[in-house]
């Protein structure tokens, strides 16, 4: 019971602190005129506390915990020196132009910033703030509850023990796939996907390998772990788990080609982007027995519309989008992104800058 009461306060506290919203005014120093920011979203109470606290900025948020309306961001950004959006924002030549010439810099808090446009930021000489790092514990944690969730078929199993499919025991029901002695492939070997691997070799694999633009010694050798090409990581891999981030490059990478060369007892696993995936291909794969089952984190688009054929599927597990959801991850990334904001108003070096 206390522990329940306890953990009640710590949801209360949490809600309050994110409740902050509408204008925020920074403490005008000596009168000067405050550069104004804006924030896209109610964001964790770490965040906020730093750019309330620095006395560098006027603050104005859209207050939900939903995202900003397109027309509202277009509205508000006007004349701003700083934007700290969220990777539900489209930061295209459209949003700039509405910002102005004063907008200085841009911070984003999370790590792929594959929906701000960097050929116009450059163009602008517009900076951007982005928060790796500080979520590739929580994301590769998730990756492995996934990885295992799936292979085991543990909801699966969660809904026939629920809905009275849990009869007598038999030899092979609701039998999935383990990890000991099995080859466990990375597709995009950074800080996440060498992660991943580390704590998966506990559990037995026998041989770990990767897939990348190039070899990775300095993250692969800690492991072991193999560089192969795309082709063998996908006939040689038990289990397949997608780390990259999205590019031109990566657009649609497993696609067919990618399905059609895995084992029919291989598991797939993407906690990276939505857009690396052919989702058509995937359900193919899954319908016709060409890979054993998938587990998704991310998809495209996100949400996924309930009534998508890959919800309808037995041998595919389908999360919204909730590697980096802990409590301590999304206020570190709310104050990696705040303090990159602050940063780049005053001409400083961030803690984490996209090289444009």
């Amino acid at each position: 019971m206390g522990t329940l009461c306890h953990l009640r306060r710590l949801k209360t506290t949490l809600v309050s602190e994110f409740h902050s919203g509408g204008k925020l005014q920074a403490p005008n120093a000596a009168g000067k005129q405050l550069p104004r920011i804006y924030v896209t979203r109610r964001i964790p109470p770490r965040g906020m506390k730093i750019l309330r606290q620095s006395g560098l900025c006027n603050i104005e948020q859209w207050d939900s915990d939903e995202p900003v309306p397109r027309s509202e961001l277009l509205e508000k950004v006007a004349g701003i020196r700083g934007l700290y959006c969220l990777l539900t924002e489209k930061i295209d030549a459209k949003v700039l132009d509405a910002a102005g010439p004063s907008l200085r810099v841009v911070s984003t808090m999370s790590v792929g910033y594959d929906h701000v446009s960097l050929e116009e930021l450059k163009k602008r000489g517009i900076r951007l703030g982005y928060t790796p790092d500080v979520l590739t514990e929580a994301v590769a944690e998730l990756t492995v509850a996934l990885l295992l969730a799936t292979s085991r078929r543990l909801l699966e199993a969660v809904d026939e023990a629920k809905n009275g499919g849990w009869g007598t025991w038999k030899p092979l029901w609701m039998c999935g796939y383990g990890l000991t002695d099995s080859t466990v492939g990375i597709l995009g070997l950074g800080r996440i996907g060498a992660a991943v691997m580390a704590r998966l070799k506990p559990f037995g694999v026998k041989r770990f390998l990767y897939a990348d633009a190039g070899p990775r010694p300095d993250m692969a050798t800690k492991i072991p772990a193999e560089f192969v090409p795309l082709d063998e990581l996908a006939r040689h891999s038990d289990v397949i788990v997608v780390c990259c981030a999205l590019t031109p490059e990566t657009q649609g990478i497993c696609g067919n080609s990618l399905f059609s060369r895995m084992k029919d007892t291989a598991i797939f696993i993407n906690t990276s982007r939505g857009g690396v995936v052919n989702q058509e291909a995937l359900y193919q794969a899954l319908v016709n027995g060409q890979i054993a089952a998938a587990g998704l984190d991310v998809t495209e688009p996100e949400p996924l519309p309930t009534d998508h054929p890959l919800f309808k599927l037995k041998n595919c597990v389908i999360l919204p989008h909730i590697a980096s959801a802990t409590v301590a991850t999304r206020n570190a990334m709310a104050a990696l992104a705040a303090s990159n904001l602050l940063a780049g108003l005053q001409g400083k070096a961030m803690g984490k800058e996209v090289p444009l």
